[in-house]
């Protein structure tokens, strides 16, 4: 794919979903790797998880920003299904490149609580599209889904696949997403990239996670249920590695084109982001469990095996997924480098002390 290139250093930069998990770790890259700049970060932190977390990555940010010295940040709670707040902030401060990361969150949730994907997922993705069109921005980047490919069996998953047969709510509104960009890409000449974000681990993610419940349950003594019996693989990918293949994206739009017929061609992308090596769920517990007892989490003879229950399947997941990232690698040199053993020590490290000063 041919590629406009962006250079981020002294430009508005807004990041929808920030301080939620990426969204933070994102901020704080753009905040050590600019020169100069203004981020404008926006969340509604809503309850789906405890805000005090966000609250925590919010504060994080602010001492980073303000160590390294280089950009403005400014901060806006808010609802991206506003629309009149929307239209306000980009009429305001005219973002030249947006990362929309903003999203109601979670598979099994959606079965529950269906208007919350609607509300977030569909009109808050369509307000920040019809904001891009109103004040062109020169790359919108935007969040999608490994849920998209559903109960495909091939693998590795290949942005190529069909992915018409979603197996969620969540699912389908990610793919919607992906439609309503090519939309506004083609119609507007809106240089937009999808990313397909598998299995985000680390240190202050999302606790709803498997890796984050499980260890809150597992330092509380309680036993984890460990799905399909422990036969289901996933493509965990470290928050850093995610964050840095989102910065690379960042400053690689799309190049806009004429077609034959003298219309634009749609400057639109999509790429899977993923660690591209799918780990055994029953090796990624051990693993956890290994260094949360590294970590004085646990205490040196903790009993696993009680305290691991092997259930059936959950309505709405599935047992496999896995990506083929190698159009983001060519497009952008990107490889994932940290392993799981490294990334689960960085949070195993992270929540001991995390947990102790709560």
């Amino acid at each position: 794919m041919s590629k406009q290139q962006i250079d981020l250093n002294n430009k508005t930069i807004l990041v929808t979903g920030c301080p939620g998990f990426i969204g933070a770790y994102l901020v704080m890259k753009l905040s050590r790797e600019l020169l100069g700049g203004h981020v404008v970060s926006l969340d509604n932190m809503n309850d789906y998880y405890d805000p005090a977390l966000k609250e925590y990555r919010l504060s994080i940010i602010n001492d980073v920003v303000e160590a390294c010295g280089n950009i403005k940040h400014t901060f806006i709670r808010g609802n991206i299904a506003d629309k009149v707040l929307i239209d306000r902030v980009f009429e305001e401060y005219k973002p030249a490149v947006v990362v929309h990361l903003a999203a109601q969150a979670g598979v099994r949730y959606s079965i529950d609580h269906p208007d919350a994907y609607i509300e977030s997922n569909i009109i808050g993705f369509y307000n920040i599209l019809e904001a891009c069109r109103k004040y062109p921005v020169e790359h919108l980047v935007y969040a999608s889904s490994s849920s998209v490919y559903g109960g495909n069996q091939k693998v590795p998953f290949s942005t190529d696949d069909k992915v018409d047969n979603p197996v969620s709510l969540y699912a389908a509104t990610k793919k919607s997403d992906e439609l309503l960009a090519h939309a506004y890409s083609k119609l507007y000449n809106i240089p937009s990239t999808g990313l397909r974000f598998f299995t985000v681990y680390g240190p202050a993610g999302r606790p709803d996670m498997f890796y984050f419940s499980a260890t809150k349950k597992l330092a509380a003594g309680e036993k984890i249920q460990i799905f399909n019996y422990g036969d289901m693989k996933r493509d965990f990918t470290y928050i850093d590695d995610i964050v840095e293949g989102v910065y690379r994206v960042m400053q690689g739009a799309p190049e806009k084109k004429t077609g034959a017929d003298g219309l634009p061609l749609p400057p639109y992308a999509l790429y899977n982001i993923g660690g591209g090596k799918p780990e055994n769920l029953l090796d990624f517990v051990s693993v956890l469990q290994e260094e949360l007892v590294r970590a004085a989490v646990l205490p040196e003879d903790y009993d696993f095996e009680g305290h691991r229950e092997l259930v059936g399947m959950q309505q709405g997941d599935v047992p496999v997924t896995y990506a083929d990232s190698e159009d983001l690698e060519r497009d952008y040199g990107f490889t994932p480098k940290i392993g799981i053993r490294e990334g689960l020590r960085r949070f195993a490290e992270w929540y001991e002390i995390y947990s102790r000063d709560k």
